[in-house]
């Protein structure tokens, strides 16, 4: 990383509070604590389950076998995800990266049956995993695997969350066998991207994430894998990294964009497991450092690459790339690294963020093919389409299943005071305050209607708080309890609401959605998305548009569209979530 990195602009320009840590950590709440009645969610929760649950045991244990000299038979998946002896490690096709999102499956089925407990989903979780067990050899983390960090980090997360989530009983054991397997032939420590640690000459060597894993070894040791991954956690954690993030200098600049914003997560991780304070600064600047260089849909990182602070190189994407945004793995990344700062803070601006990337770009992916077609990247070049990765099964087809299952546990966070309302979806929450049952459930048309309905089940008057996510761009909202207009106090911009709460008491809360501008950058304040409440709309057509300021602020919606009126005519606009086959634009340069 090169000096002028390093002395990027520090942290008094960015639009952001001061750090403050909470005496103790907001709690997530269970998977199956929370269920949602939003279509569109559930939607690609089905769809990404469905496409999990059809795969064949063989197919997913090809690779594996073929790797350790066992009869591999089966069909083969083809993609990244197969195993091909005579692969070029330096391209980027089949065979890139056999068995790297078998763990990630394994995750996402075990938080569906936190979700949904359905037999067959725990009895094939835990029948894939003594499957996986057969496997373990030395030779799976040899030169024939370009990635042997990556993969033992998926597995980690696939074993602990079969144990956590399906009551494996043998998860643990399977992943202590791994472990021992493993960690004699991955690097002693975080290795950055481009650097060669084995002996091999070829670039694709080079490409372990190694730098990312201590997230789930925290995670391993908390769920009672042993001391032995709180060591691991710490031994790889990427100080070199961390330090100057820590001190408010960025050194962003230049590194893989998923894996560095997801190593921002082992940073809170360590946090939460060490209590060290260094980590959650150098998450905490790290995040607002992404911030400064993110589009308007919350979106960062062109071509997989991360910039300075208010790059230039952001608005040149907007014409040289059509590879904007590394959608579900960087949603991914982006939920669990808010959720984890806002657990810490409780800062709404996280909560804000993380609703961002939700409608701007996860939810609006194509839907996982059972062929292995998957959404890859967001597009936000001036002439912007949706597509598919040329490749099947690349690492996209992993952690999409893994946030399609984790918006619930988004949705609320609590503490013992009480619960706070983070993503205003459809869904209902329960749980045990001070001895009543308690739930509450949201009705809501939003973000397309200002209006959030909640009401409140118990079966014995409490008294707790209720805080609600007041988003920053959410002028004059208000809020009603029975009807009655309520002034309630606002810290970091949730408001709260502590009384005495009855079975069927209600909650109004209205969030006036208004079109407002937004430029990409302070350097090019004419170059602007327009936004209504929390949604980018999008202009649709091939065209470049020339809009005037006023034009922009005064489109009007007409059921899912939007509409401006230009000089040269109507311009049709749309919400991420409603794109299909047409083409857009992100951006607008104000005529």
């Amino acid at each position: 990383m090169s000096s002028a990195s390093l002395a990027a602009a520090s942290l008094p320009f960015l639009r952001s509070s001061a750090f403050a840590i909470s005496s103790v950590p907001l709690d997530e709440f269970g998977y199956g604590d929370v269920s949602l009645e939003s279509e569109l969610h559930n939607r690609q929760f089905q769809n990404t389950h469905d496409v999990l649950m059809g795969l064949e045991d063989d197919a997913l244990l090809k690779p594996f076998r073929a790797m350790v000299g066992q009869p591999p038979p089966g069909r083969d998946l083809g993609g990244w995800y197969c195993f091909d002896p005579n692969y070029n490690p330096n391209d980027v096709g089949v065979g890139f990266a056999p068995t790297a999102t078998f763990g990630q499956w394994i995750s996402a089925l075990s938080r569906s049956y936190a979700l949904r407990p359905d037999p067959a989903v725990r009895d094939k979780v835990i029948r894939l995993n003594r499957l996986y067990a057969q496997t373990i050899s030395p030779e799976f983390y040899g030169l024939k695997n370009r990635f042997p960090a990556y993969c033992y980090d998926k597995l980690v997360c696939g074993l602990i969350d079969a144990h956590q989530y399906v009551g494996d009983p043998d998860a643990l054991k399977i992943l202590e066998r791994t472990t021992d397997t493993a960690t004699p032939l991955l690097p002693g420590h975080a290795v950055e991207h481009g650097t060669v640690w084995r002996s091999v000459k070829d670039d694709g060597y080079t490409w372990d994430e190694s730098y990312t894993i201590s997230e789930n070894l925290f995670l391993a040791y908390r769920r009672g894998a042993g001391d032995r991954y709180r060591a691991l956690g710490k031994q790889y954690l990427d100080d070199t990294y961390y330090n100057p993030l820590a001190e408010g200098r960025s050194d962003l600049e230049g590194r893989h964009a998923y894996s560095h914003v997801n190593s921002l997560c082992s940073a809170m991780q360590a946090y939460l497991t060490l209590g060290d304070e260094k980590y959650f600064r150098a998450a905490k600047n790290g995040f607002d450092f992404v911030l400064a260089q993110s589009y308007a849909t919350g979106g960062w990182g062109a071509d997989e690459t991360l910039r300075a602070p208010n790059s230039p190189e952001v608005a040149k994407s907007l014409t040289g790339t059509h590879h904007s945004f590394e959608t579900p793995c960087g949603s991914y990344a982006h939920f669990k690294l808010t959720r984890y700062l806002l657990r810490v803070t409780r800062d709404s601006r996280y909560g804000d963020s993380m609703e961002r990337v939700m409608y701007n770009t996860i939810l609006g992916a194509l839907p996982l093919m059972p062929d292995g077609r998957t959404f890859y990247y967001s597009d936000y070049n001036f002439k912007g389409s949706k597509f598919y990765h040329d490749a099947r099964w690349p690492c996209c087809s992993g952690t999409m299943p893994q946030i399609a299952t984790d918006y619930g546990i988004s949705t609320y966070l609590r503490d013992p005071q009480g619960i706070y309302v983070n993503l205003y979806i459809p869904s209902t929450v329960r749980w045990q305050q001070d001895g009543a049952q308690v739930s509450l459930t949201q009705k809501t048309a939003y973000p397309f209607d200002p209006v959030v309905e909640i009401e409140l089940s118990t079966t014995k008057q409490r008294e707790f708080e209720v805080h609600l996510r007041i988003p920053a761009w959410a002028e004059q909202a208000s809020i009603e309890v029975n009807g009655k207009r309520e002034g309630v106090p606002v810290a970091e911009r949730f408001a709260t609401i502590r009384r005495t709460w009855k079975n069927g008491d209600r909650i109004q809360l209205e969030l006036p959605l208004k079109n407002r501008l937004e430029p990409l950058n302070r350097e090019r304040a004419k170059l602007v998305a327009l936004l209504n409440g929390p949604l980018v709309l999008f202009p649709i057509g091939e065209k470049a548009q020339q809009l005037t300021q006023g034009q922009l602020l005064a489109a009007k919606r007409a059921g899912s569209a939007w509409r401006a009126e230009s000089t040269g005519g109507p311009v049709k606009l749309l919400p991420w979530t409603e794109i299909q086959d047409q083409p857009y634009s992100t951006y607008v340069q104000l005529a």
